[in-house]
């Protein structure tokens, strides 16, 4: 069994971050060792919510707590989502960093949030330029949405040819894998949900449909992140692991959107989630 340490955000009612990612990465057969960084009544984007910012502190000690018992070893990859203050950035590298000492083979993935103010995301002053100046280099694999692809690589990305251009930048910026979880209205056709994964061996793309909601549900992005960094912890290869977070997600989102409802129906979704009814095909480019 594979193990990942997930430290991200934690709402009680709803799907956002470990909410969102744990329970789909347990179907997958992968022990998920939650961390929160953050626990809140619900996820922000209902524009109001109680709870804290977990102390920065915590997740030193939480890290340290489990190495004491001799167990980090069996941390097979670090999952960082959500992050609720600028400081807490550098205690979870350094926690990758305590982990990969114990386990050479651990690998990060850095799900970059950085927020989205139109959309009532919020997050903490400084999140995103740790993200930018210290995660993204320490990443083997980043998931940013289009709007995080625009600050990660620095580059103005208004059309298909310049997502793919931002992907290069910032494969050479440490990653080793990028995957971009939605690409808006730069994607090739407006009616379609489409991805991109970029490695060293090239880039694909991937169209699945565009459910329409009249109020987006959250916590998209967490699941992706985890659905994909399971997959590959699982063996599948990046393209394969890219095609089951695709069309899984595809398949929580129609279930979701047929309910009627705003919060994702993963655990109605539980037996797609680990086979997909879906099956689209990621295309390589070029």
């Amino acid at each position: 069994m594979k193990n990942i340490l997930s430290i991200q955000s934690h709402v009680v009612y709803g799907y956002a971050g470990n909410k969102s990612a744990t329970f789909p990465m347990q179907l997958l057969g992968i022990d998920v060792w939650a961390l929160n960084t953050v626990q809140f009544s619900n996820h922000t984007q209902y524009g109001k919510w109680t709870g804290m910012v977990i102390p920065k502190e915590q997740i030193g000690e939480i890290v340290q707590g489990i190495d004491n018992i001799g167990e980090l070893h069996q941390c097979d990859a670090v999952l960082s989502g959500y992050i609720g203050s600028a400081e807490q950035v550098e205690e979870i590298i350094k926690a990758f960093h305590k982990v990969k000492e114990r386990n050479p083979k651990a690998i990060y993935l850095c799900d970059p949030v950085m927020g989205h103010p139109d959309k009532g995301c919020i997050v903490a002053d400084g999140v995103k330029e740790g993200l930018i100046k210290t995660a993204m280099a320490q990443a083997d694999i980043i998931t940013p949405n289009v709007v995080e692809l625009r600050e990660l690589s620095g580059l103005a990305v208004e059309n298909f040819e310049q997502a793919i251009e931002a992907v290069k930048v910032i494969l050479s910026k440490g990653p080793k894998k990028v995957l971009v979880k939605h690409l808006s209205r730069v994607g090739k056709d407006a009616t379609q949900f489409e991805m991109l994964l970029a490695n060293e061996e090239g880039i694909w793309h991937i169209s699945r449909p565009l459910h329409d909601f009249s109020k987006e549900p959250v916590g998209v992005g967490d699941l992706t992140a985890g659905l994909f960094l399971a997959n590959l912890l699982n063996g599948k290869s990046d393209v394969e692991a890219f095609e089951h977070t695709a069309n899984a997600v595809n398949d929580v989102m129609e279930t979701t959107h047929n309910a009627g409802v705003y919060e994702l129906q993963t655990i109605a979704s539980r037996e797609w989630i680990v086979k997909p009814k879906s099956q689209y095909k990621a295309v390589k480019i070029g």
